[in-house]
């Protein structure tokens, strides 16, 4: 309704300055001072800020109007779930990726081919994740002589892998910052819902540091909210928690997004659902018996 108003108004004001000009020059100045003017002071202008994004010149402006269109067809394809969460991230899908989740689904795949193209999924969204991180800006000179502006990431960064499958994603992590410092969360599961904290090895100034949380399979996410909520009983802030997963369920993610709002999660696809045993649908199996072969 207010598009339409406002586009409305602005034919109107468009029209006013055409009539304007048909007018002795004169004349012209008049009219647009005693009308044109205080008409578009008094609607158009506080109307500015009410909008979502102006346009200078309008339809002429092709470069801005394809950038709003790649920007709408971008949203329309994102997962339903990052519309409800705007803090859980997928990795941009390709053939490439969706070639790879082919792979370490299919229960025909050898240990040796899972552990093979999973290693290479889990580098990609330890790298991704690696992107959430805060950053400063920075200036360098390069061999040539010539200045980059570029970023610092954030050095105080620790991984914290949730026994067993978690320790999968290690050294992709360590493989991307190097001499890292990883603790490690031990959990039990009792039941459907229950989990038991059986041990946990975290380094000492965790509070002070950003947190990528390491676990290749998102279920029920009672495990994982066990987990934050042991590193929030350490002193690390909520916002500075990225969890880092392969797969994901839209459960889980519901389960661990409204208990902690602000957490970031970073994976390379979101599946259907659980089944009545909380195994993801249609998931990939037992991660940590297929990665180091113990099924």
């Amino acid at each position: 309704m207010f598009i339409l108003v406002a586009f409305i108004m602005s034919i109107v004001w468009s029209s006013m300055i055409l009539m304007c000009f048909s007018y002795h020059p004169i004349i012209c100045d008049l009219q647009y001072d005693k009308f044109v003017k205080p008409s578009f002071e008094e609607y158009i202008l506080p109307s500015k800020k009410y909008a979502d994004i102006i346009i200078p010149r309008g339809g002429d402006n092709d470069i801005a109007v394809d950038l709003i269109v790649q920007h709408i067809r971008t949203k329309l394809g994102q997962h339903d779930i990052c519309k409800i969460y705007p803090n859980v991230f997928i990795i941009r899908l390709t053939f490439q990726i969706r070639g790879m989740h082919t792979l370490i689904r299919d229960v025909k795949t050898t240990k040796h081919d899972f552990v093979f193209y999973a290693d290479r999924l889990i580098r990609l969204v330890v790298e991704h994740g690696l992107g959430h991180l805060p950053f400063t800006e920075k200036q360098i000179t390069t061999p040539t002589g010539s200045v980059y502006s570029g970023v610092v990431f954030c050095r105080r960064l620790c991984g914290v892998s949730i026994i067993r499958s978690g320790e999968s994603m290690e050294n992709a992590l360590r493989a991307c910052c190097k001499g890292i410092k990883i603790g490690k969360i031990l959990i039990h599961g009792e039941g459907n819902d229950g989990r038991q904290l059986i041990y946990e090895n975290l380094p000492d100034d965790i509070a002070s540091r950003h947190v990528l949380l390491l676990d290749p399979v998102l279920a029920s996410g009672n495990s994982a909210v066990k987990a934050i909520s042991l590193l929030l009983s350490k002193g690390v802030a909520e916002s500075n928690i990225i969890f880092l997963n392969l797969i994901a369920a839209p459960e889980g993610i519901h389960a661990v997004c409204k208990k902690f709002p602000t957490l970031k999660i970073v994976t390379s696809e979101i599946d259907m659902s659980l089944n009545k045993d909380l195994r993801v649908i249609p998931g990939m199996g037992e991660f940590g018996d297929r990665y180091f072969g113990t099924d």
